[in-house]
C-alpha cells in the first residue's frame, strides 16, 4: 500500500509505503508524482514500514513504466530523496543501487524520520 504522508515540510512530498504495492496502487499515485514534477526541485521522503513485502501483482512493471519514463524527462528536477527504513535488504540494495537515483540520497533509520524530513528540506 502506498500512503502519501501529509506532516511534510514545505516543498517535500512524503510517501508511506506497507504490505506489498500493486499495479493499482502505483497508477494511482501517479497524479502526485505528476504535481511533483511541476515544481523545478523533487524532495522526497520514503518510508518503508518494516512489514513491506515488495511488489504484488502488476506493481513492479507499474513502476518502472512510471519511474524511467519520468526519471529520463525530469531527471535534474530531483534533488534529495531520503529513504527511512529499518529493512536491512533495502538499506543493502540501496548501497548497491543508489548510484542509479538521480539527486542526492541518504538512507535514514525509521527512528530518524523528524531528521530525513530535515535533510529532505534542506539544501
Amino acid at each position: 500500500m502506498i500512503e502519501i504522508l501529509s506532516d511534510m515540510p514545505e516543498g517535500v512530498t512524503g510517501i508511506r509505503v506497507t504490505g506489498t504495492v500493486t499495479g493499482d496502487e502505483m497508477r494511482a499515485f501517479e497524479p502526485k508524482m505528476r504535481e511533483m514534477l511541476e515544481t523545478d526541485e523533487i524532495r522526497f521522503v520514503e518510508v518503508i514500514d518494516p512489514d513491506y513485502e515488495g511488489f504484488g501483482r502488476g506493481g513492479l512493471v507499474e513502476d518502472l513504466k512510471m519511474g524511467f519514463g519520468m526519471l529520463i524527462k525530469h531527471r535534474a528536477a530531483f534533488k534529495r530523496m531520503a529513504v527511512v527504513t529499518d529493512t536491512d535488504w533495502i538499506v543493502r540494495a540501496l548501497h548497491v543501487l543508489g548510484w542509479m537515483v538521480p539527486g542526492e540520497l541518504e538512507i535514514f533509520g525509521l527512528a530518524e524520520l523528524e531528521r530525513a524530513k530535515e535533510w529532505a528540506a534542506g539544501g
